[in-house]
């Protein structure tokens, strides 16, 4: 039997296709769009015509993420904190506590030893702990998003970034590269304010093994700078991004 999992995420679609032995058949990613349910039926179509699939094959279908009520052809939906949870324990077994950060905000994931989701708590009011936040910096300062992680690795003395807001942090850089602060050090701040907002979020009680997931996990130098911020060692899980995506097609196996 094939099943499936969507996660519908705030800045990009990501699909995994598995079979009864959890074995990944095929796996996309796309950007998040206006006509949601259109990207992600033309990525599933894409993903079963690369891998010579049908529709008819696949058993069920779950969606999670952001926009998951938007996926129309989907048998149903489950949130992403369940999803994620699932995922993440099926790569890393012991994993104790994820901390995913995404687009549009962040995730604390406690987990019980038998793998159930103790607690948990999300960021998505405020950019200042997300992807956003990086995203605002590479736009003020002219460069791509996956530069960032480059630029931070030459920082020599990070520059601190009191703003908790984006709004305020924006014009903020602003003022230190008027003061002819290094755009290295202004990034390797950035991606230590974020890193100094999640560990607000997390607290002292965190158990390990943490487990790093979410697209920012994928920028150079996040992991070390949360790793700085927590006081503990994190896990970049193997391709983070998809571990939402991974747990619902894990849970669609056992609807």
């Amino acid at each position: 039997m094939i099943f499936a999992g969507i996660d519908a995420g705030s800045r990009a679609i990501k699909i995994i296709v598995i079979n009864d032995n959890f074995e990944i058949i095929a796996s996309g990613i796309v950007d998040q769009g206006v006509e949601q349910n259109i990207l992600t039926l033309n990525l599933f179509k894409t993903l079963l015509k690369e891998n010579h699939l049908s529709r008819s094959k696949i058993s069920i279908i779950v969606a999670t993420g952001y926009g998951r009520n938007m996926v129309d052809f989907a048998d149903t939906t489950i949130t992403e904190i369940t999803c994620h949870s699932y995922g993440v324990r099926h790569l890393i077994p012991n994993a104790r506590t994820i901390i995913d950060i995404g687009g549009q905000d962040s995730k604390l994931i406690k987990l019980n030893t038998d793998g159930g989701v103790r607690d948990f708590t999300m960021n998505d009011r405020c950019a200042a702990g997300t992807g956003r936040f990086l995203e605002v910096v590479a736009e003020r300062l002219g460069v791509k998003l996956e530069q960032l992680g480059e630029m931070a690795e030459k920082s020599k003395s990070f520059v601190t970034i009191n703003s908790t807001c984006v709004v305020f942090a924006e014009t903020e850089i602003i003022g230190l590269l008027a003061s002819g602060a290094s755009v290295n050090d202004i990034v390797a701040g950035v991606q230590s304010a974020i890193a100094n907002r999640i560990a607000t979020m997390v607290g002292r009680n965190i158990e390990e093994p943490i487990i790093f997931t979410g697209g920012v996990a994928k920028i150079p130098g996040m992991n070390s700078a949360l790793e700085k911020a927590l006081n503990h060692p994190t896990i970049i899980a193997p391709e983070p991004q998809f571990t939402g995506a991974l747990g619902a097609a894990i849970l669609a196996s056992k609807q």
